[in-house]
């Protein structure tokens, strides 16, 4: 390869026939006297576009079909004609530079043409520290060298895991669960599909793992009383799962409030206190509805000893564990009544030092986080403890305020303008390179940007898990 032009942070290099590099890959352009270099990334592949060679191509079919014989070529000639038809530009991004041996993200130097040379580049030793007390096996990366990052790049950080359906977005999401429990981290898993319900479970022929996997399935073994739930927590539930309106709330909480004075505060009594309350009968039928929805959720109960114990939950978490909520099967209202939940109880546990922190995995979060819970769980909640991973295969769901504070984005395969466009804006390397390379990623493939690599963009093949994963898409045809 050779080094043929340079405009602005795009380098050009001339690639011939037996050299082969892929989008994704990492390059090193050394300078041999200066002893410094840039390293560039290859964001596409076009064949060099030289004078005369689509009069050469055209006249080799012309030729090929009407003309039969032997090539007289003393000078060798073809042969050169030939390299120079199948020679190609290779358009990378400049991403940092060397400078004896040390890797910066300082560009001020230009490499010779002349006594340059050209190789691949080992991203992963940059970006990888060189003591990690907290391993996380990724996978592979391009040149099949294993991409191990550190447990460290996703604490206290906001992620987003994104891609179309069925490139491996929940698979990675299990990985990076299951990496953080082995770390002795606590990890709530809000799981849209149920495909999470196994993660404590081997495949056959594996070893057996020891980890700490609890399932709660809301309205089955995950039951709570309304004086764990509280009053503040079930104006949550009232107002933003259940649409209640302001006036009829604030009708409840005086209902609620009275029983509580009283001890008196059950699901029964709740609902004849509601039937014989003194108010407009507007208002009773608005609370008398969302309590007939709280019931037939079957989340609340009067048996304290059917209730989940959350906070004993907490505690068991706090060594590392992973919750997952089993939310498949389930109304969006049901979904949207756990999630309120959940989050007002935890937010609870941590701002009283119960719980240190804790990762939250929200897949397909738009189904049940209400509008003004975007904002919440990235800033004021992250700075509490709670610290999200996003997991959507429409990114266009999640606001572009959301993106901005990303600090790592796993993006897998997507073909749709749209979903690139929108990734593109705010991730933190320029649109071009985002659009170029994850338009041909492979399935299990994922350019991860931010943080976690050093702001290096990186392809990465997933690893697989011996767990078993479940997602996977249902066929009716097989082998």
């Amino acid at each position: 390869m050779r080094l043929y032009k340079k405009e602005g942070d795009v380098i050009h290099l001339i690639c011939f026939p037996d050299e082969l590099v892929e989008k994704g890959d990492y390059l090193a352009i050394e300078d041999q006297k200066a002893k410094k270099g840039l390293i560039v990334q290859v964001i596409d592949t076009q064949f060099a576009n030289i004078p005369g060679i689509l009069e050469d191509i055209l006249r080799d079919v012309i030729t090929e079909e009407s003309i039969h014989g032997e090539d007289y070529d003393p000078f060798h000639v073809s042969s050169q004609i030939t390299i120079l038809k199948d020679t190609r530009l290779v358009i990378c991004k400049i991403r940092g530079s060397t400078n004896n041996d040390q890797v910066s993200s300082n560009v001020s130097h230009l490499p010779s043409r002349i006594s340059s040379k050209i190789a691949r580049f080992p991203i992963e030793t940059a970006v990888e520290d060189r003591f990690k007390s907290r391993p996380i096996q990724l996978g592979t990366t391009k040149s099949h060298a294993e991409l191990t990052l550190d447990a460290k790049t996703l604490d206290g950080r906001l992620n987003i895991i994104t891609g179309k359906k069925g490139t491996g977005k929940s698979h990675l999401s299990k990985l990076l669960v299951l990496s953080l429990v082995d770390n002795r981290a606590p990890c709530i898993v809000l799981d849209v599909n149920g495909e999470y319900v196994n993660l404590s479970k081997t495949k056959p022929n594996s070893t057996k793992l020891q980890r700490r996997v609890i399932v709660l399935t809301p309205g089955l073994n995950m039951k709570l009383t309304l004086s764990q739930v509280g009053l503040h927590t079930m104006l949550g539930i009232l107002l933003f799962a259940l649409d209640l309106p302001g006036n009829s709330a604030r009708v409840f909480s005086g209902i609620w409030r009275q029983l509580q004075e009283r001890n008196e505060l059950t699901l029964t009594s709740l609902g004849a206190a509601i039937q014989r309350w003194d108010c407009h009968e507007s208002v009773r039928d608005a609370i008398i509805s969302r309590y007939n929805t709280m019931v037939e959720s079957g989340i609340f109960t009067d048996d304290r000893s059917k209730a989940s114990d959350l906070e004993r939950i907490a505690q068991e978490l706090s060594e590392g564990g992973a919750l997952i909520i089993n939310m498949k099967n389930q109304f969006s209202t049901m979904r949207r009544m756990t999630v309120e939940i959940l989050i007002s109880k935890f937010t609870d546990l941590l701002t009283s030092w119960k719980l240190r922190a804790v990762f939250l995995f929200a897949e397909e979060a738009h189904l049940y986080l209400r509008e003004t819970y975007w904002e919440d769980v990235i800033t004021r909640m992250r700075h509490i403890g709670i610290f999200t991973t996003f997991i959507t295969n429409q990114p266009d769901t999640i606001r572009e305020s959301i993106y901005r504070q990303a600090d790592n984005i796993f993006l897998f395969n997507f073909a749709n303008e749209n979903d690139l466009e929108t990734v593109s804006k705010v991730a933190r390397i320029d649109g071009e390179s985002v659009k170029l390379i994850a338009r041909d990623l492979p399935p299990h493939h994922c350019l991860i940007i931010g943080e976690a690599v050093k702001n290096f963009p990186i392809v990465v093949n997933v690893r697989q898990l011996n767990v078993e994963t479940m997602g996977e898409t249902r066929f009716f045809f097989k082998d």
